[in-house]
């Protein structure tokens, strides 16, 4: 007799993390949380040094603001919850949860594609066009933008959240990752509409590689731009659109990557996935604020007014 196979479905997911060895444990326990801890720090530092200082009060920065919001996030959807799994030792992730995480990464990830396109736009316009540029990206403009950029983050993860609802799970339920995300977890499900799968995720791979291809173009019309008109502010323009670029490229890569060849080896997408939801976070403080001379100034400005303010209060100066 055939036993009716138990549809049952999976209520926990194992998360196997990055490795076996306490050792290496040890090592991404510390290096992880002081990671999670300066994009945090770094973001918020630029969130505030932009709020306060009203030379900043331009597009380019309300953008900028944005993006540090979003990495924050972005940092803080699964990155705490495995800092605390290497310290408790408890490996297991409900299935809403796993969902949750998987609609969250994809509306980040998402937003910050959309939010990204903005950014090289309004630098396109402000180096393409810049007689046009405060009547082309007005304030209003920029709101639009930002709005927009959430608005489709949402419908990509609805869509990404709706496909992984569908998947029926009977069984295997160890997912090799420190997070969930659609490729690992679309390989746990018991289906034989694997094309189907295939296609969903690869889709995402097309939307991030065809972004980064009109970035990439966008980007090299506004190098081309600057070449053009050599002089000092060009240098300026140059080193923000190096940054910009930076940025992208970091952030684009690991997600082609993961999402058109989902049949990877788990190594090297877990490397990828450590360096999007991990490293990218942090690298937009770093390289706005190192290679932007504004900011630098600004930031100046504000631990001088916080120095000022202390010194109200006594101190010991050794």
């Amino acid at each position: 007799t055939m036993d009716v196979v138990n549809k049952s479905t999976v209520s926990e997911f194992v998360l196997l993390g990055l490795s076996n060895s306490l050792a290496l444990q040890m090592f991404f326990f510390m290096a992880f949380s002081l990671l999670y801890m300066a994009t945090m720090v770094g973001n918020s530092l630029l969130v505030i040094t932009v709020i306060a200082d009203s030379h900043l009060h331009s597009p380019m920065y309300f953008l900028l603001t944005n993006l540090s919001i979003i990495d924050m996030s972005l940092a803080s959807f699964a990155t705490p919850k495995m800092i605390t799994d290497y310290l408790t030792g408890h490996k297991t992730i409900s299935f809403d949860g796993c969902i949750t995480q998987i609609f969250f990464l994809h509306l980040f990830t998402g937003t910050e594609i959309i939010l990204l396109m903005a950014m090289s736009f309004d630098r396109y316009i402000a180096i393409c066009k810049p007689l046009h540029y405060a009547s082309i990206v007005s304030p209003q403009v920029c709101v639009a933008l930002v709005v927009a950029s959430w608005i489709m983050g949402i419908m990509h993860s609805m869509s990404q959240v709706i496909f992984a609802l569908t998947l029926p799970f009977c069984g295997p339920n160890e997912v090799d990752s420190f997070f969930c995300d659609l490729p690992v977890v679309f390989q746990l499900a018991c289906v034989d509409t694997y094309v189907l799968g295939l296609f969903m995720i690869s889709t995402s791979g097309i939307i991030a590689l065809s972004c980064f291809i009109l970035l990439f173009n966008s980007y090299v019309i506004v190098l081309v731009t600057i070449k053009q008109h050599s002089s000092r502010g060009s240098s300026k323009a140059l080193s923000t659109c190096t940054a910009h670029f930076i940025v992208v490229f970091m952030f684009f890569g690991p997600c082609i990557f993961i999402y058109m060849w989902p049949q990877n080896s788990f190594l090297i997408e877990k490397v990828l996935s450590v360096f999007y939801t991990i490293f990218t976070p942090i690298m937009n403080p770093v390289i706005y604020s190192l290679r932007n001379q504004e900011v630098k100034t600004a930031l100046k400005k504000l631990k001088n007014r916080f120095l000022n303010s202390n010194k109200a209060t006594p101190s010991c100066h050794f």
